[in-house]
């Protein structure tokens, strides 16, 4: 392998590793943001624990978007000098809203075909079956959201 693959690979694992910091921390954000929302609605409010919990993930959703794409474009990837800010922002925001429709998919099939095939494990076990989607899920996504970002927002290489 020639040294511009090698660099090439080596920046490419680089930002892998700084795009999974960021949504890691962006993952920390919108659930305490979350669960505090959500824990003040029921407790300030008086909603019940469903709303609450969307009224909650609604808000660290978005807070925790706006706080990844900052860190995005700052650390993760490299601008594109023909897009504006805005623009730039409503394709992030777009991708992401993509990304989280994918998920709740993932989540929704996920937990109905492992009850098709494990019912019993389904019925006695929930929490499980739905964490072990939701990894399955969240993996697939972060898959996706690289790639997307990387293709629609980062400055294209010159040969």
């Amino acid at each position: 392998m020639n040294d511009e693959k090698k660099n090439d690979k080596k920046k490419l694992m680089n930002q892998i590793i700084k795009f999974g910091f960021v949504g890691g921390t962006a993952f920390i954000i919108d659930y305490l943001i979350t669960l505090g929302v959500s824990a003040l609605c029921r407790n300030a409010a008086g909603m019940d624990v469903a709303a609450a919990a969307a009224v909650g993930g609604l808000f660290g959703f978005c807070i925790s978007l706006i706080y990844n794409y900052i860190m995005s474009m700052k650390f993760v990837f490299e601008r594109r000098e023909d897009m504006d800010r805005k623009k730039e922002f409503i394709i992030f925001t777009v991708l992401s809203i993509v990304g989280l429709g994918l998920n709740e998919l993932i989540l929704y099939f996920g937990v109905i075909v492992c009850d098709k095939v494990v019912p019993v494990l389904v019925a006695d076990h929930p929490s499980l079956i739905t964490t072990l989607v939701k990894m399955f899920a969240t993996g697939v996504v972060m898959v996706y959201n690289f790639i997307s970002r990387k293709m629609t927002l980062e400055k294209r290489q010159t040969a």
